[in-house]
């Protein structure tokens, strides 16, 4: 049996692409397991913002980008005016709980897209993702398609 080149080219391509993809799945399915933070800096919506970890060497605690695990809020440049003003909400809130903390918690910390940490965020030992749950200002999301159109 003879092969050509661009058969060995897309073999090697193929498995190339499936090594990558399981060692992408692996990382970001790993459990970092938890942290205090010890300051947040900004707030850029309901479900993700910046704080710095004082535990962390300053390359990867200052102002670290996190992002609420299990939960989507609408967005601030959204579709419609109705998400807009529901992601203002949802922002406030935010703003409202994490500022507002005494301790503010990162469980379950995996790594994320952007360089940044998703986790179950703890204020004050409550979950901030059930809050704004609760406040319908978020829906449960696996990281996959938008679950909810806010504009209906």
């Amino acid at each position: 049996m003879k092969i050509t080149i661009n058969q060995l080219f897309r073999f090697l391509l193929v498995i190339s692409i499936f090594h990558f993809t399981l060692y992408a799945e692996a990382i970001s399915n790993k459990n970092y397991g938890s942290v205090v933070v010890s300051e947040v800096t900004s707030i850029y919506d309901g479900d993700t913002f910046r704080a710095n970890i004082q535990e962390y060497p300053e390359i990867i605690g200052y102002r670290i980008g996190i992002r609420v695990n299990g939960i989507d809020t609408p967005e601030m440049r959204g579709k419609c005016q109705k998400e807009k003003m529901l992601a203002k909400k949802a922002k406030q809130f935010s703003v409202e709980k994490l500022r507002g903390a005494k301790t503010i918690e990162l469980r379950n910390m995996k790594r994320g897209k952007y360089f940044r940490i998703v986790a179950d965020v703890y204020v004050d030992g409550k979950s901030l993702g059930d809050m704004l749950i609760d406040q319908e200002l978020a829906v449960v999301y696996d990281g996959g398609p938008k679950a909810k159109d806010w504009c209906k």
